[in-house]
């Protein structure tokens, strides 16, 4: 009859566009929406449930459902309904472990996916030029949602050799940028000037929103012949952009500053509302992230259709121009480039 697919954090962007996208899978009989509050997303023809993870109903969703596959993307730094950071928490963190136990005691259950991150990975200044599914973070991340993320998958790990009959997939997220992708970092770019940390031009990468709802349903999927669909996977578009790059094709002037004055300036944006620059938003904005995506081609057989500059290019465009023109800006850069550095081969010369 096809697969009966459960999947929590509706109520967001990226929830309800994953449902609306495996609803039009053809071996998906059933989509069950599940969250604590209404979603304002349409959900097509999915079966919307309001349930909170963290309580023990979800466990009777499951079995009333005879759900087979979940895919879990209530997994977050930023909270719904005007919840804080204790909530984020408990839903990332509590909300985990009570869905997990639901999905233990399952017998239908064959298939989970989970929302992760590549902020486990942390950003310090020892870390590898690029991170592999396999690498030992320096430091592991102190707070924030980058701890949830850790915390997450131990838990997953877990349930993972608790139920080996489960197909059990991670998949590590680059930075998700997109047209409509309101996060803290896509809120930093938006900003009229970027503050920047001085002597750092970290390197970031970026996945599409549209390339994660894509690679969310090949995984929720029986695997094709020649793939596999379990495991810990990295997802990011090729190629890496410099901080510098993005503020230029953004159109926005940086202002350099000594990290303490990072971290105040920090505390203030997030005081007016205006971006949630928290610790691990500006360790990436110091020291970057990089990592390996060959498992993610090799393994799971998934080629994201943006490469890191293409989506970069694309939330660009909709987020809209920046105080000076891009062209603009990266000559007059280019300019104080030479004239700070001039040309090695013209010094010869001369």
């Amino acid at each position: 009859m096809g697969r009966i697919v459960l999947v929590t954090g509706a109520a967001r962007r990226l929830g309800s566009h994953f449902v609306r996208r495996v609803l039009q899978d053809a071996g998906v009989a059933r989509v069950v929406a599940v969250d604590a509050v209404t979603p304002e997303h349409d959900l097509g023809e999915a079966l919307f449930v309001r349930a909170d993870i963290r309580q023990p109903a979800i466990g009777r969703v499951l079995a009333e459902h005879a759900v087979d596959t979940v895919v879990h993307l209530d997994v977050t730094g930023t909270a719904l309904a005007g919840g804080g950071r204790s909530s984020v928490k408990e839903t990332n963190v509590i909300g985990t472990m009570q869905l997990l136990g639901a999905c233990q005691k399952s017998p239908t259950l064959r298939r989970l996916v989970v929302k992760s991150s590549t902020t486990v990975y942390g950003s310090a200044s020892r870390d590898p030029a690029v991170f592999g599914e396999a690498t030992t973070p320096k430091a592991l991340p102190s707070g924030g949602f980058a701890k949830d993320a850790v915390e997450v998958e131990g838990y997953v790990r877990g349930f993972a050799r608790r139920r080996p009959d489960v197909a059990v997939c991670v998949l590590r997220f680059a930075n998700i940028l997109g047209p409509g992708v309101d996060t803290p970092l896509a809120s930093y770019f938006r900003l009229p000037v970027l503050p920047t940390v001085i002597g750092y031009d970290p390197r970031l990468q970026f996945v599409h929103e549209d390339d994660v709802t894509e690679v969310l349903l090949r995984a929720s999927r029986e695997p094709e012949r020649g793939t596999l669909n379990s495991g810990t996977f990295n997802i990011a578009g090729d190629g890496v952009l410099t901080l510098s790059q993005c503020a230029r094709r953004m159109g926005r002037p940086t202002a350099p500053v000594l990290l303490p004055a990072v971290t105040l300036t920090g505390s203030l944006l997030r005081t007016l509302g205006l971006s949630d620059f928290s610790p691990e938003q500006i360790r990436l904005l110091t020291h970057g992230r990089v990592v390996d995506t060959h498992e993610m081609r090799e393994i799971l057989g998934f080629e994201p259709r943006h490469s890191t500059a293409e989506t970069f290019a694309d939330f660009a465009s909709a987020a809209g121009r920046g105080l000076l023109p891009p062209a603009a800006l990266a000559a007059a850069v280019d300019r104080i480039a030479r004239y700070v550095a001039p040309d090695t081969s013209t010094q010869a010369e001369r």
